[in-house]
C-alpha cells in the first residue's frame, strides 16, 4: 500500500503494509531486542500492569507472535526501500483492556471505535514527518477492515520540546495534521481526538 506521506517526508519511497505472519521478521528488526521500548512489544495497552511489569522483554514478544498469528489486526509498518523504519498500532479499542481501565482515557461513548495506541520510528527517521504518514495509512487500513470511527490519544504538552520517548502515543499535531478533531480531555496533556470514516466528526 502507498499513501501521500508529510511534507517532511516527501523525498521518501515510503510504503505501508499492514502486519502480517510474514512480515513478523520485519517488525523484529525494527523493535531490536529491546521489543521498541524496555520490553514492551507493544502490549503496554492489552496486559494488567503487573502482567506487563512480569513479562516484559521475551514473554510479552511471545504474546505479540501469538497474536500475529492468530491473524489480529495489530498495527500498520512503514518501509522505505523495503526496510521497516515506522510502526504504528491500531486495533479495535475492545482489544486494548487498558484503555478500559483508564480514569483518563474511559470510553468517549458506546459507538465502537479502532484506537490508535502507539507508535515507534527509527532513530534515524524521526522528526520527518513519518508520524503522519502512519497515520494515514492506519486510517486507510481501518477503513479497509470496516472501522467507522478511529480514535487516538495523543500527547499535547504544555512543552513543545518534549522528547519523544515521552509521546508514543504521539503528538496532537500530527493527529491534526492527519484529520483528527478533539473530542474530549480529561486532563490538560491527554486528550481524546477522533477521524470518523468517510466523513470528519462533528460530535
Amino acid at each position: 500500500m502507498q499513501y501521500e506521506p508529510a511534507s517532511g517526508a516527501s523525498t521518501l519511497d515510503l510504503t505501508y503494509e499492514p502486519l502480517t505472519i510474514d512480515r513478523w521478521n520485519d517488525l523484529e528488526a525494527l523493535f531490536g531486542k529491546r521489543g521498541a521500548c524496555g520490553g514492551c512489544w507493544c502490549m503496554w495497552w492489552r496486559l494488567k500492569r503487573a502482567d506487563f511489569d512480569r513479562q516484559k522483554g521475551e514473554a510479552n514478544r511471545a504474546v505479540l507472535h501469538s497474536l500475529v498469528s492468530a491473524g489480529q489486526a495489530l498495527g500498520i509498518l512503514a518501509y522505505v526501500n523495503g526496510v521497516p523504519v515506522g510502526w504504528c498500532g491500531i486495533a479495535p479499542r475492545d482489544t486494548l483492556p487498558a484503555l478500559e481501565r483508564s480514569r483518563i482515557l474511559k470510553r468517549v461513548d458506546d459507538r465502537p471505535v479502532w484506537s490508535v495506541n502507539c507508535f515507534f520510528v527509527a532513530r534515524s527517521y524521526r522528526r520527518r514527518g513519518m508520524t503522519v504518514g502512519l497515520l494515514r495509512a492506519a486510517l486507510a487500513y481501518a477503513a479497509a477492515e470496516g472501522a467507522q470511527i478511529v480514535e487516538g490519544y495523543p500527547v499535547a504538552p504544555p512543552n513543545p520540546a518534549m522528547p519523544e520517548v515521552f509521546a508514543w502515543t504521539g503528538m496532537l499535531s500530527a493527529f491534526q495534521q492527519a484529520g483528527f478533531v478533539e473530542v474530549a480531555r480529561r486532563s490538560e496533556t491527554r486528550p481524546i481526538v477522533r477521524y470518523a470514516i468517510g466523513a470528519q466528526e462533528t460530535s
